[in-house]
C-alpha cells in the first residue's frame, strides 16, 4: 500500500545508512576519554543475539545533555506520587517539588484536595535556616498541618530532596514518631537525588518502601484477621501509571476476561490496595523496570508469581491476554478468546481506516521505562517500521526484553545525549520521531513530525483495544498533517539556496 497522494513527505532512506559507521562519526565529536566512554552505548542490534549488545545504568558523561531524572523523580514522580489517597511531601527546596508537580498525567478517580492529592504539593519549603538547623521539626510540624488541613488522608509519604541527605536528617524518627501521633501510614523514601546514575535508583528505593512500610502492615492485618478473603481469580496490575487513563483501559480487558483487579498502583492507587496486593493470585506487571524489585519481592516473601505483559497494539494484546489466561483454569482462557473475537471487528475498522496512510513510515523512539520497547508493535500492527530505540534509564534486563521486538540492524542508543539524538535523527531521516517532552519542540523545529511518548501528548489512553484506535489516529494526525507541507527542514532550505 502507499500513502495518500496528499501526503508529500520525504521518503527517508535510513535502511541504506551504514548505522555502524554513523555510530563513529557521531562519536568523532567527543574527547577520547568521552569518546571511548559512549561508545559503550550505542549499538546496531544484530538478530539472534541474546542483548542489544550495549552498556547500561552507568553515570552519564559529565557534560553531555542527558534526558535522564534523578532518584527523586523515580520515587516522587513514579512510583509514590499517583497513589491518590496520600499526601506526598517533597522534602526540601521547593524546587524539585514544583518541577515534578503534575507533570505527568496519572488520571484519578476522587475529589482534589478532600480524598485525593495526587496533582496537589506539598512541600517542607527549605531555607537556608533549615540547612544550618536541620528540618526534623519543620517536617514534623508540617505532618501534623497536613492532618488538620486534610483529614481525609490515608496517609503520608516522605520524599526527601538532595539536602537532607547530605544534612542527616532522620526521616525514619519523624515517620514513626509522626505515625503514632496522628494513627496513619507514615513513610520515608530516602530517594535524594544525587543517589545512583538516573531515576532508576529511585523506583528501586520507592519499592524498598513499599516492602518496609507498608507490607509490615498487611502482615499485621492478616494475623489480625483485618484482610478480606479474597477469590481464585483476584490479579493486581502493578507499574501502570494511568498515563491518559491507561490503567483503565487494562482493568477493562482483564474484567473482561474474568478476572477481578484488587488493586492497581501507582495509577489510580490507594494505600489499601498496596496493602492488599500480596494476597492476590498474580500479579501483572506493565512497567517492568520500576516495579519489578517489589514484585520479585511478592513471590519470594509471599508465594505471588509475576507476569509483565503488554497491552500496546492489537498483536500483543492478543498474546498478553492469552498468556494471562494460561495461569488461570479454562473459564478464564475461554472468556480470553471470547474478548479477542470480540474486538476483531474494531481492530480491523481502525487498520482498514489508518494503515494505508502509514504503511511503510519509520520510527525513531527514545523514552524511558517500557515504552522503547513495548510500544513497537503498535507501530508494527499499523506497518510501520522502528529504526533506532533507546532507553533514558534501561538496565541490561531492558535491553534483552528489548530483543523480542526489533528486527535486526535496529541503531540502539542507551542514554543517548541530545548532540547524538539529533545527530542520529538528521541522518536516518525517520517519518516520525517518538520521544520525551525535552526533545519535542528541537525536532518540530527540524520540520519533522513528533509524538510525545512520555504522557502521549495530552492525549491517550494508548493501552488496550480502545486505546490503539486513538494512538493510529495520534499517529495519523502527526504524519500527515498538512502543516508539514508548509515548513521545511533548516538544513534543506540550506541546500536548497
Amino acid at each position: 500500500m502507499t500513502p495518500p497522494e496528499s501526503v508529500t513527505l520525504d521518503t527517508p532512506q535510513a535502511l541504506e545508512i551504514d548505522k555502524q559507521a554513523l555510530i563513529q562519526e557521531a562519536l568523532e565529536a567527543y574527547p577520547d576519554k568521552a569518546k571511548k566512554k559512549r561508545a559503550k552505548h550505542l549499538n546496531v542490534y544484530e538478530e539472534g543475539k541474546p542483548d542489544c549488545g550495549v552498556k547500561s545504568n552507568i553515570k552519564s558523561v559529565p557534560g553531555s545533555m542527558t534526558t535522564r531524572g534523578c532518584a527523586y523523580a523515580g520515587s516522587k514522580g513514579v512510583v509514590w506520587g499517583p497513589i491518590k489517597d496520600m499526601i506526598h511531601i517533597s522534602h526540601g527546596p521547593v524546587g524539585c517539588g514544583y518541577y515534578s508537580w503534575s507533570g505527568r498525567r496519572n488520571y484519578y478517580i476522587g475529589t482534589t484536595g478532600i480524598d485525593t492529592f495526587g496533582t496537589m504539593q506539598f512541600t517542607s519549603d527549605f531555607q537556608e535556616r533549615d540547612i544550618v538547623f536541620g528540618g526534623d521539626k519543620k517536617l514534623a510540624k508540617l505532618i501534623t498541618e497536613l492532618e488538620e488541613l486534610f483529614p481525609l488522608n490515608r496517609g503520608v509519604s516522605i520524599q526527601s530532596e538532595c539536602p537532607i541527605g547530605l544534612i542527616g536528617d532522620d526521616i525514619e524518627a519523624v515517620a514513626k514518631k509522626s505515625s503514632k501521633e496522628i494513627g496513619k501510614t507514615v513513610v520515608p523514601v530516602r530517594c535524594e537525588g544525587f543517589r545512583g546514575v538516573s531515576q532508576s535508583l529511585g523506583h528501586h528505593i520507592a519499592n524498598d518502601a513499599v516492602r518496609d512500610w507498608v507490607f509490615p502492615q498487611h502482615d499485621k492485618d492478616k494475623k489480625e484477621g483485618n484482610i478480606p478473603d479474597g477469590t481464585q481469580y483476584d490479579v493486581a496490575i502493578i507499574g501502570d501509571y494511568n498515563i491518559g487513563g491507561d490503567a483503565w483501559s487494562s482493568r477493562i480487558l482483564l474484567e473482561e476476561i474474568g478476572l477481578r483487579v484488587v488493586a492497581q498502583w501507582s495509577g489510580d492507587g490507594t494505600l489499601n490496595e498496596m496493602k492488599l496486593t500480596p494476597t492476590v493470585k498474580l500479579n501483572l506487571v506493565h512497567c517492568y523496570r520500576s516495579m519489578n524489585y517489589i514484585s520479585r519481592h511478592m513471590e519470594e516473601a509471599y508465594g505471588v508469581p509475576w507476569l509483565e505483559y503488554n497491552f500496546f497494539g492489537p498483536t500483543q494484546i492478543a498474546q498478553s491476554l492469552r498468556e494471562i489466561a494460561s495461569k488461570f483454569d479454562e473459564t478464564i482462557q475461554q472468556k480470553a478468546e471470547a474478548t479477542i473475537a470480540k474486538y476483531e471487528a474494531q481492530t480491523q475498522a481502525v487498520l482498514d481506516k489508518y494503515r494505508s496512510r502509514l504503511e511503510g513510515k519509520t520510527v525513531a523512539l527514545m523514552v524511558g521505562g517500557l515504552r522503547p520497547r513495548h510500544v513497537v508493535p503498535a507501530f508494527h500492527d499499523l506497518g510501520m517500521k522502528l529504526i533506532g530505540t533507546g532507553y533514558e534509564f534501561g538496565h541490561n534486563d531492558d535491553y534483552k526484553r528489548t530483543t523480542h521486538y526489533i528486527e535486526n540492524g535496529t541503531l540502539i542508543y542507551d542514554d543517548v545525549s541530545a548532540y547524538e539524538f539529533e545527530k542520529f535523527v538528521k541522518e536516518l531521516n525517520p517519518d516520525l520521531v517518538a520521544s520525551g517532552i525535552k526533545e519535542k519542540y528541537v525536532f518540530q523545529k527540524m520540520a519533522l513530525p513528533f509524538r510525545q511518548m512520555h504522557s502521549w501528548d495530552y492525549s491517550g489512553p494508548y493501552h488496550g483495544y480502545d486505546g490503539f484506535a486513538i494512538f493510529a489516529r495520534d499517529m495519523d494526525l502527526a504524519l500527515n498533517s498538512p502543516t508539514w507541507n508548509l515548513i521545511g527542514a533548516p538544513w534543506k532550505k540550506a541546500e536548497q539556496e
